[in-house]
């Protein structure tokens, strides 16, 4: 009878378990449908397609991001024929972007996309679609494989637009991703090295120095490649990189660390370098060109500012990510006017990588 008893409450527990998971549920569900309807309805009715897409314009500038998104949607729903539809559809992608929501912000901008072509927005519309996968990108420890979609996007703005502000930008990010890459060959290089796996772990250095040569992982990469050649017993390979290392980076802390491995073995001769020894003219221009390409890449990079389009009102950042890096400030369609002289072609195609010229443009087109 105990036993039965136990078995039952065992049981109650566990139904009862399951009914308010249940419930839980249904509630989470009623309550975001509560939310989406509560959405549509905070959406001002109006019978002008104008109106509506200031409706949307100022929810931008109030950062009410999912009112906006809704307002514009709205606007393509019930004026497909407005001459303010082709804008609306570009702002609801760019709302889902400063909410986060990096696949809308996609599926929007690919949807642009194919019923405008042809559209002089359209560098814009590439441009922020591959800052969608860009920021999707994960930490180097991570699959790589957001890497290589962002790459993919980036390189097609370069390729449809190569003369533009975005293009710059766009291959700028370009080489972070690259050296993205290349901090996950070395980790993963490193990982073999504490496993005594030295052969594999000079793969991975080895493919750092080939194929990522202007990032800067390869001073670091170049002197572990003369560590485990010595390791391995491949002397002539460790004072081929250790010279390689001292010609580029005779300064760096990686060359002295791979200098002071070659004494510390008796592998020194009169031919090699001293850290810090500067190079001849012409060798220290070689080296000052290749440490230029190094150098100039950081881990940092800044989100793009892209202000929404508007009437009277003051520019929104978008959120910074977590690069910090040059910025380019894009001005967005106006629903008053067209901009004046310097724009050749859409709403969103001027840029100054400066940051300056988005004030000076936006007095002059209000």
């Amino acid at each position: 009878m105990v036993s039965i008893i136990k078995l039952h409450a065992a049981k109650s527990v566990s139904s009862r378990a399951v009914t308010l998971g249940v419930s839980g549920l249904i509630g989470l569900s009623f309550l975001s449908g509560c939310a989406d309807d509560d959405m549509q309805k905070s959406v001002p009715k109006t019978t002008d397609a104008e109106t509506l897409y200031n409706y949307g314009v100022d929810s931008l500038h109030a950062g009410k991001y999912r009112l906006a998104s809704a307002e514009f949607e709205s606007l393509q729903q019930n004026f497909p024929y407005s001459g303010y539809t082709g804008n609306a559809e570009l702002l609801e992608g760019y709302s889902y972007y400063l909410l986060g929501e990096y696949a809308l912000s996609v599926q929007q901008l690919e949807r642009y996309l194919q019923l405008h072509p042809t559209s002089p927005d359209a560098a814009y519309a590439y441009y922020l679609r591959a800052l969608c996968y860009y920021e999707r990108i994960g930490i180097v420890s991570r699959d790589q494989l957001g890497t290589l979609e962002a790459m993919d996007a980036l390189q097609e703005v370069i390729t449809r637009f190569p003369q533009s502000s975005y293009a710059r930008d766009a291959q700028l990010k370009i080489d972070l991703c690259r050296d993205h890459l290349a901090g996950k060959e070395m980790l993963v290089g490193r990982f073999y090295e504490r496993e005594k796996d030295y052969q594999a772990a000079l793969g991975r250095y080895q493919r750092v120095v080939q194929d990522f040569q202007t990032t800067n992982h390869v001073p670091e990469a170049l002197e572990r490649i003369v560590e485990v050649s010595l390791r391995l017993g491949l002397v002539d390979e460790a004072r081929q990189n250790a010279a390689i290392l001292g010609y580029n980076y005779p300064d760096s802390k990686w060359y002295r660390f791979a200098y002071n491995k070659l004494k510390n073995h008796h592998l020194l001769t009169k031919k090699t370098r001293k850290p810090g020894v500067k190079s001849t003219r012409k060798q220290k221009n070689l080296a000052a060109a290749s440490q230029k390409a190094v150098s100039t890449k950081t881990d940092d990079i800044a989100a793009v500012t892209i202000p929404p389009i508007g009437s009277q009102h003051a520019q929104i950042p978008v959120k910074n990510t977590a690069h910090q890096a040059q910025q380019v400030s894009t001005l967005p369609p106006s629903s008053k006017q067209m901009p004046d002289e310097k724009n050749n072609g859409g709403f969103f195609s001027f840029l100054d990588p400066v940051g300056d010229f988005f004030s000076d443009m936006w007095n002059k087109i209000f």
